[in-house]
Formats: structure tokens, C-alpha cells, sequence
């Protein structure tokens, strides 16, 4: 996503004296037990609650200045019972043009349900399919059913009509995983037929070395790839094949061959490029790319394209490979996420504590908090210099690019209490890929 220009003298919306997006998770709890979810994950500390009517009332000093209120988290917002109730106060409180919406499994949206939410103000609703089989579905949300979804899609367009909104906007979202990625444009087209009016396609975020298997995103920048393949060409045409790097390498100078030597030279001529350019080069995982693989990738979400604008569904879908530029739509855009606890954290990346396989090696990720609202206001929170700080350093994007870089692990990472990185800087934003273009959400 580019950043957008704003008028000059105008504040960007991280800077501003309010948030303008909040991320509110409703409850932790949850009816389905998916594959790719954190609460599955080894290890995962994730604390089962619902929010209190107390802490969203102390939200609702930032409501004035809300462009967005998305009402969803690690649980399934549908299962908080007071889910209406919140809905209409925020709506009631936000400024004309702001949405709220949320994220849910549908599983448990009835007809009067549906009818309940849209006339409480709901403006938004996605829907999870992961495939359009009942096997794959099934495989993919361990305890749901393909027609629990077809029903909710059903329920939320009657519900549309009944309550004269025709201006709510049903969509799904798929999570891209190598058992499923052949059924996208059909589970796209799907939903459309069923009354989907936009689609939001994300990678999925793998929390143990068997889901990372699973991932068909890779794991080197766009612009490293470019590059590698431009200098590849120019290589061959040369007759070098540097695939040979590694083992000429391993030989002894004395010992290389005159073709090993320009192998060699080739290389260390494509990482002087990129030292150029300002590019992180993994000579490895370069060489040892899927490249067949990320073809195929590509191909199905051309396909899913094809299928949007024969449908005209609005499709979101992420990148293949990492951003080499960086963009965090959670910090530039003003997001906030706030957890059921009362917990305030900055992005989906940092709002809860797990261990993630995401750039290929198994990482702890721990939650940054700038505070609680228990004991302080939200706009008091997002006004502290700690936090402002903090996304100011965010917005500087002068952090290390983890993914991309051939010593990742290291110990600024590997650690159980980040302190600062390789860059002497205490954003723990590094090894995110949320802000690469990889993972995408409901915003």
C-alpha cells in the first residue's frame, strides 16, 4: 500500500491527538478450533475472557475522532453477549462515515441475529472460508461446516433488505495455505454468488514448524528477488551459472577453478549491487527459492483476479514475496489495538505474546503495552510520550529488516526481552511481516 500524501500543514493520522482506528478485542473465546489460529499454538498464553461494558465505556472518549472500530481479536466476536450494545454506543458517539465491523467464523449468526446487529448500526461483516470444498473447510476450521457459512451469508443479506441498509458491506476472507491455495478463485466466485461484496486474502502466519510448511508466501524481498534474477541473467549470458556459489566457496582459493572464480566474482558483484541499493541480499535462501513454487502462487491469484472483476467483487489480495519498503498501514493510518483485558498495544504484530515461524525460523514475539485502561484513558495512553515515541521510531522505519537478512536469528531477536536491535534502536519491528505486504486484515 503507498503512503498517501496529505494536504500540506496536516498532521498524519499517527500523530494526531486521538487514534483513528481502534482494533477492540471483544473476547478471546472462541467455538472453532483452526489450524493457523495462536490460541492452537504451542506453548500460547492466551488468556480466556471477554471485554466489560466498563472498559469500552472507557473508550468512548476516542469515538468523537473514529474512522474505524473493529471489534475483533483472537476469539469470535459473535460470542460476546453484549455485542449489539457495543456496536450501538460507538456508532452513536462516532462521527458520520465511520464504520464498525468485525471478523467472525459466522458459525453462530442466526437470522435474528443477523437482523439484531445491522439495526444496532453494523456496517462491516467477514466472513471466514478457507475452502470451498467441506473437506478443505473442514480440515482448515476444525468444527465448522461450509453451509454454517453459506447460512450466515444468507441471514446477513436478507437482513440487508429487512432493515433497508443497503449499504452494509458483506465480505469473506481466505487464508492462504498450500492444502488450500487451488481453491481460492472458486471459493471467491463462491461467495460472490452468495452475496459477498469484497474478499480479503492473507498469507497465513505460521506458529510451529509444521504450519510453516504450509506457508506459499517466500522468504526474500521483492527487490532481492529482482535483483538476483536480473544479475542470474546477466550471469548466464556470461556463461556463469552461479547456482555453484556455495560450492565454490568451500575450495580452498588455490584450489578454484577459472569458472568457479567467476562464479564467485559474480556473486560478490550482485551483493556490491545491493549494498548499492540499499538491498538486504540472503544469498542462501536465494539460491534455494521455490521458484516453480511462487509461479504457482502467482498464477492462482491472477485467476482470483480474473474471478473479482467477471464477479466485481473488491478484492484485497497481499504479496508474495516481502515488501522490500516498508509500510505500516497499523501506525501511519493511527490504529490502536486494545485487548479484552483492557491492554493497549499498537499492532496485531505486538498485541499478544506467541511464538511465530513467520520468516522461516521459530521466533518469541512478546506484546508491547503502553499502558491499561483499568488505570488510565485512552487518549491518555496515546498522548504519552512513551508511545508517541514509539511511533515515531516506527514511522522512521530505521530497523533492521529481518527477514531478508543472512545472520537472522540473532540474539536482538532470539531474545526473551527485547531491548534494542542491530540498528541500536527499541522498535521491536524487525521481524515483522505485517508491515512487507505478506499478512492483511479486516481495516
Amino acid at each position: 500500500m503507498p503512503r498517501q500524501s496529505l494536504p500540506s500543514g496536516t498532521l498524519i493520522p499517527s500523530l494526531r491527538g486521538a487514534p483513528s482506528k481502534l482494533f477492540v478485542e471483544t473476547t478471546t473465546r472462541c467455538n472453532l478450533g483452526c489450524v493457523m489460529c495462536v490460541k492452537q499454538a504451542q506453548g500460547s498464553a492466551v488468556a480466556e475472557g471477554n471485554l466489560s461494558p466498563k472498559l469500552f465505556a472507557a473508550l468512548e472518549p476516542a469515538f468523537p475522532r473514529l474512522e474505524s472500530l473493529v471489534l475483533n481479536g483472537v476469539g469470535e466476536p459473535l460470542l460476546h453477549p453484549g455485542l449489539e450494545e457495543l456496536i450501538r454506543r460507538a456508532k452513536k458517539a462516532m462521527p458520520a462515515g465511520g464504520w464498525v465491523g468485525f471478523q467472525s467464523n459466522g458459525l453462530l449468526l442466526t437470522n435474528l441475529h443477523a437482523i439484531s446487529l445491522v439495526n444496532a448500526g453494523l456496517d462491516r461483516i467477514c466472513l471466514s472460508i478457507d475452502g470451498v470444498s467441506p473437506e478443505t473447510f473442514m480440515k482448515v476450521r476444525e468444527g465448522g461446516e461450509l453451509e454454517g457459512v453459506e447460512r450466515a451469508l444468507a441471514a446477513l443479506v436478507a437482513a440487508k433488505d429487512l432493515c433497508g441498509r443497503p449499504d452494509l458491506r458483506v465480505g469473506v476472507e481466505f487464508v492462504l495455505m498450500r492444502s488450500n491455495l487451488r481453491e481460492l478463485p472458486a471459493a471467491l466466485r463462491w461467495a460472490a454468488e452468495r452475496g459477498a461484496s469484497f474478499a480479503i486474502v492473507t498469507h497465513m502466519l505460521p506458529y510451529d514448524a509444521r504450519h510453516a510448511r504450509e506457508a506459499v508466501y517466500g522468504l526474500c524481498s521483492d527487490e532481492a528477488v529482482a535483483l538476483f534474477a536480473e544479475r542470474e541473467r546477466l550471469a548466464r549470458r556470461e556463461g556463469v551459472d552461479i547456482r555453484g556459489y556455495f560450492e565454490a566457496r568451500r575450495k580452498y582459493a588455490t584450489a578454484r577453478s577459472p569458472d568457479e572464480k567467476r562464479i564467485i566474482a559474480a556473486v560478490e558483484a550482485m551483493k556490491e549491487e545491493a549494498g548499492r541499493r540499499g538491498i538486504l541480499l540472503d544469498v542462501k535462501k536465494l539460491l534455494g527459492m521455490d521458484r516453480q513454487g511462487l509461479d504457482d502462487v502467482a498464477a492462482v491469484l491472477e485467476e482470483a483476479r480474473e474471478v473479482a472483476a467477471e464477479t466485481g467483487l473488491e478484492l484485497r489480495l497481499p504479496d508474495i514475496l516481502p515488501r522490500e519498503r516498508r509500510h505500516c498501514g497499523f501506525v501511519e493510518e493511527g490504529g490502536v489495538f486494545v485487548s479484552w483485558d483492557g491492554n493497549v498495544s499498537p499492532c496485531y504484530f505486538l498485541w499478544h505474546r506467541y511464538r511465530c515461524f513467520a520468516s522461516g525460523w521459530e521466533q518469541q514475539v512478546e506484546p508491547r503495552v503502553f499502558g491499561n485502561l483499568v488505570e488510565r484513558g485512552i487518549l491518555d495512553i496515546w498522548n504519552d510520550p512513551a508511545y508517541r515515541s514509539f511511533r515515531e521510531g516506527v514511522l522512521a522505519y530505521d530497523y533492521p529488516a529481518c527477514a531478508s537478512c543472512s545472520l537472522a536469528p540473532c540474539d536482538y531477536v532470539q531474545s526473551g526481552e527485547f531491548e534494542q536491535d542491530c540498528h541500536i534502536k527499541n522498535v521491536p519491528c524487525g521481524a515483522c511481516l505485517w508491515c512487507m505486504g505478506v499478512f492483511q486484515c479486516l481495516s
